[in-house]
C-alpha cells in the first residue's frame, strides 16, 4: 500500500485539513499519516480560534512517519508561518524528497480565518513552492500569490496558472469555482492549458473540498496515476462528495460527504483513442 502524509492543520469539526485528508486517503486506499501544523477552532466560546503547535512537535511527526513507515508522497496544506514552512522545506531537502509534492497553498479558510502570515507568503513562493509536483491555488490563493485582482473570466484563470508556473513548480492546477454557469478549473503543464468543466453545484456544503482534491491527487500520484488522470478522479471524486454532501442543522459552511458513494465511475479521455472506464 502506498504511503502518503499530510502536513497540514488540524479542523476541530472535522471537515477540512488533516480530518478531510486522512478520510480521504482511506478512500483512496493509501496509508495515510499526518503531522499537525496547528488547529483551527472556529467557534464562540474562546476569543482564539488558531494554536500553533511547537516546531519539536511538527519535526517530531515528520520524522516519525519517515522512520516508522517511508513515505511515497507528500501534500502539504496548512503551515500558516514563516518558520514551520522553512522547516518543512528542510525536511524534504534532508529526506530526498518523495517523487510527488503536492502543495494546497492554504490561506484563507472559508469561515474567513487568516491561515497563512503575510510574512510567510514569499517563503512559500520562493521556498516550497519551486519543490512540488504540483500546487492547487484556489481563484483568491492565486491572486494572493501574484499580487492581482482575483480573476474572474476562464482566460484571466489560464494566464494566472501560466504566471504560477514561474515560480517554479512542474504544474499548476487552478481551481475557478463557479464561472460563466459552470465550475471551471485550468491546469497548466509548462506548456499548454488544459480546461475542466464540471457541472456547478449550489451549496453551502463544500468545507474541506480544497483539501480532499489535493489529498486525492496526492492519493493518485502515489499509486503512479499519470497526472491528468489523478485530476479527472480527484475532481469527480469532489463532485460526488459535495452532490451527496452533510448538514447537521448548525448553519454556516457545512461539510461535504468523503464517502459519496461506495463505488461510481468516471470516463477518462484517451485522446481520438477512446477511453477506459475507472472504478472509483
Amino acid at each position: 500500500m502506498e504511503r502518503v502524509l499530510t502536513i497540514a492543520g488540524a479542523a476541530a469539526q472535522g471537515s477540512a485539513g488533516i480530518q478531510a485528508d486522512l478520510k480521504t486517503f482511506q478512500e483512496r486506499n493509501v496509508y495515510g499519516m499526518s503531522a499537525i501544523t496547528a488547529t483551527v477552532t472556529n467557534q464562540s466560546r474562546t476569543e482564539k480560534k488558531i494554536f500553533l503547535r511547537t516546531i519539536e512537535e511538527i519535526e517530531a511527526q515528520l520524522y516519525t512517519a519517515v522512520e516508522k513507515v517511508g513515505i511515497d508522497a507528500i501534500k502539504t496544506g496548512m503551515l500558516f508561518s514563516t518558520t514551520i514552512i522553512e522547516r518543512v522545506v528542510t525536511f524534504i531537502a534532508r529526506n530526498k524528497s518523495p517523487p510527488y509534492l503536492v502543495v494546497d497553498p492554504v490561506m484563507i479558510g472559508k469561515m474567513g480565518s487568516q491561515l497563512l502570515a503575510d510574512d510567510a507568503i514569499e517563503v512559500l513562493k520562493k521556498q516550497l513552492i519551486p519543490l512540488a509536483t504540483i500546487i492547487t491555488p484556489n481563484r483568491l490563493e492565486a491572486a494572493r500569490l501574484l499580487n492581482k485582482k482575483i480573476p474572474e473570466t476562464v482566460e484571466e484563470l489560464k494566464a494566472y496558472a501560466v504566471q504560477l508556473h514561474e515560480l517554479g513548480g512542474s504544474y499548476v492546477f487552478v481551481k475557478g469555482g463557479k464561472m460563466e454557469g459552470k465550475a471551471v478549473d485550468v491546469l497548466y503543464d509548462g506548456e499548454s492549458c488544459h480546461i475542466y468543466e464540471t457541472e456547478f453545484v449550489d451549496t453551502i456544503h463544500t468545507s474541506g473540498a480544497g483539501c480532499s482534491f489535493a489529498a486525492c491527487l496526492t492519493a493518485e500520484l502515489a499509486k503512479g496515476v499519470e497526472i491528468r488522470d489523478a485530476i479527472e478522479i480527484s475532481k469527480s471524486y469532489v463532485y460526488y462528495a459535495i452532490k451527496h454532501s452533510l448538514s447537521f442543522g448548525k448553519g454556516g459552511w457545512a461539510p461535504f460527504n468523503q464517502q459519496p458513494t461506495a463505488c461510481f465511475i468516471i470516463l477518462v479521455n484517451k485522446g481520438s483513442g477512446g477511453g477506459v472506464i475507472i472504478i472509483i
